[in-house]
């Protein structure tokens, strides 16, 4: 037995205002609440109060609005298409909506929904494209929680590409069949070239682009966006990469990208996992690069999904080289890389005035070289240097850099999964680091951090290197001496 779907109370339509007066009763903070929703619409705006706070006051003066200076009149609500009695006083709003409705205009009393004929919603403003949300007066904080993750979905220049679709309209209704073809042209135009030139700014591009499709009959060309997933909780994503998730036909992604980012894409969307981890390698670089331009070239729109930020030791570059190689479109997202979430988990400065204003990213393999690295001379002379993937080359690490003359006493700071709720912290010196290579229990990604800004960090939620440090030491005794 299925239940039957609630009917809706209010039903919700877009009522024509261009050039016409609004009308709000009001002198408060209420008016003015409604003024500032009204203004998104090209309606003329008309404040009837013979007192106004200063904030609304000063509203009006600067946005062209309207003011009647005298206490409420039926006569003076006549030539409106709407009305809100937003007065505060119950009887005053009572009287309002009672001379609207037998006029025949419709009226909203705010916080009176006994008193309204329609319900003000919760506005995602991409003119001309609207999305309203209402909840018929029962719960307006849940519409602008709803409000707020809509315009999080939708890109800025929505309305852009609503306005440039509209002048194609009637080009494509000549040139196009009915049906698949003109779907599939519709689609492309919003989701494909056109779009992503407009999210850009460049208009000039989204028309060139427009054009193409329509003289191609639709025919869909593949693109690949290198998509930054952050390091790890999907709440750090950004609002582009989740678009693009959302529109994605395939999700290419790495092994270490948690599942929660990955079903933040499209239901329907297909997902290759590609990802390499220590001692489980799933495909090559270059297996990896021939099937994201093989996607493309079957049109299908890819995200390349990659942990953390897909510039910094991604290996985006081979990627892009390959799509160069292949004249295949492709763009790159950004993401927060794991050194940032470590920091933020640690409330650790980066950079630190007075103490170091520069900082080095670095995965510490190069350190088994004879020479020692660029990097490794910059943290001598006080960077703040940030180590991926180094629990297996802590040693190494920390005894090139007191073999070059770092302090062993440098401050350190250590996560395993940065930025997620399973996250562990350690904290300590560079002569404390080597005991992380023995850490059986550290088995997620880890991030170091050296340097003496680390000394500013909050360690109140951290465990000290050195205890572990310690028990190593006591182990190793006891083993020698039962030897």
């Amino acid at each position: 037995m299925t239940l039957a779907a609630a009917k809706l109370n209010a039903f919700p339509i877009f009522l024509k205002v261009e050039g016409e007066a609004v009308v709000i009763v009001g002198g408060g903070d209420e008016a003015l609440a409604k003024a500032r929703l009204l203004a998104q619409s090209s309606a003329e705006i008309c404040i009837i109060a013979d007192h106004v706070e200063p904030h609304l006051r000063d509203w009006i003066a600067a946005n062209g609005a309207t003011r009647i200076h005298a206490a409420y009149d039926v006569s003076l609500i006549e030539r409106a298409v709407m009305v809100f009695a937003a007065t505060g006083d119950e009887a005053l709003d009572r009287r309002i909506s009672r001379d609207a409705r037998e006029l025949g205009i419709p009226v909203n009393a705010v916080d009176r929904p006994e008193l309204c004929d329609f319900f003000t919603p919760a506005l995602v403003n991409r003119a001309p494209v609207a999305v309203a949300i209402g909840t018929e007066g029962a719960g307006p904080v849940l519409a602008q929680m709803i409000r707020a993750r809509v315009d999080r979905m939708l890109s800025p220049q929505l309305g852009a590409l609503a306005t440039l679709a509209a002048t194609f309209r009637d080009a494509v209704e000549r040139v196009l069949p009915r049906g698949n073809v003109r779907r599939r042209f519709w689609r492309e135009f919003f989701e494909g070239a056109p779009a992503r030139a407009l999210d850009n700014g460049q208009l000039g591009e989204a028309h060139d682009a427009a054009t193409e499709l329509l003289l191609q009959k639709g025919s869909i060309k593949g693109h690949v966006a290198l998509v930054g997933a952050g390091p790890g909780a999907e709440d750090l994503l950004t609002l582009r990469a989740h678009r693009l998730l959302m529109e994605a036909d395939v999700i290419v992604h790495d092994a270490l990208v948690p599942e929660a980012v990955i079903s933040m894409g499209r239901r329907d969307a297909e997902r290759l996992p590609v990802g390499k981890r220590k001692g489980c390698h799933s495909k090559t670089q270059s297996e990896i690069n021939d099937l994201l331009v093989e996607l493309a070239q079957a049109g299908k729109r890819v995200v390349r999904l990659k942990s953390g930020d897909p510039l910094v030791f991604g290996r985006a570059g081979e990627e892009m080289q390959a799509m160069r190689d292949a004249g295949v479109s492709y763009e790159v997202v950004p993401g927060v890389t794991s050194a940032f979430a470590a920091a933020a988990d640690f409330e650790l400065p980066l950079t630190l005035r007075g103490v170091t204003s520069s900082m080095v990213f670095t995965t510490g393999h190069d350190l088994k070289g004879g020479s020692l690295p660029d990097w490794a001379k910059l943290a001598i002379s006080g960077a703040t240097v940030a180590v991926y993937m180094g629990r297996s080359v802590a040693a190494d690490v920390a005894g090139r850099l007191i073999d070059a003359g770092l302090s062993p006493d440098t401050a350190v700071a250590v996560v395993e999964n940065a930025s997620l709720k399973n996250r562990r912290r350690f904290h300590g010196t560079l002569a404390d680091l080597p005991s992380l290579e023995a850490r059986s229990d550290l088995d997620g990604p880890v991030m170091t951090i050296i340097g003496d800004a680390v000394a500013g960090a909050n360690f109140e939620l951290s465990e000290p290197l050195s205890a572990h440090r310690h028990e190593q030491a006591a182990r190793a005794a006891l083993e020698g001496s039962r030897a």
